[in-house]
């Protein structure tokens, strides 16, 4: 699946980038989160880049920050991701993404004091209605686990922001 989305990318890449720059062709975003609640707090940070490959096709990279804390029990997460955005038709914007996160999480348990770090990779694909910049969206995690994702459902809506 690789080879394919490098292959795709690559021969996509040279009949588009043919009519500019490289870099005229990049677009830069991503997301900002932040959450309160009675012993709760949460921040997230994700930016991102993508090379739109032509009208319909772009490839991305991304970088995430997540940090948590509620009541005695932190986490934090960070990592990158792979970005694919394909708009069959304007409006429409189907998305996979490929992301691997390094986990580190410090919680109480019957008493103890207990940490834990550990890879949690995630598969999304999801769809979203896109006006020129922003897409809102939902997503869903192939990969999800209830025990080691840092998200509370394998469902999540979305918002991207590109410019």
């Amino acid at each position: 699946m690789l080879f394919f989305t490098l292959s795709s990318f690559l021969a996509t890449a040279q009949d588009y980038g043919n009519s500019g720059d490289f870099w005229n062709n990049v677009r830069y975003g991503g997301g900002i989160g932040l959450g309160f609640g009675r012993d709760t707090f949460n921040a997230a940070l994700s930016p991102s880049a993508i090379y739109q490959a032509n009208e319909q096709i772009a490839f991305g990279l991304g970088l995430n920050f997540n940090y948590s804390k509620f009541q005695e029990s932190r986490l934090m997460a960070y990592g990158g991701s792979l970005l694919t955005l394909f708009n069959p038709i304007r409006p429409i914007q189907l998305s996979a993404e490929l992301e691997q996160l390094r986990v580190n999480r410090d919680y109480e348990f019957e008493g103890a004091n207990i940490e834990d770090n550990y890879w949690s990779p995630a598969l999304f694909i999801g769809v979203g209605y896109s006006n020129r910049n922003v897409t809102f969206g939902i997503r869903y995690d192939l990969l999800y686990d209830d025990e080691k994702s840092i998200y509370a459902d394998p469902f999540m809506p979305f918002v991207r922001v590109y410019f």
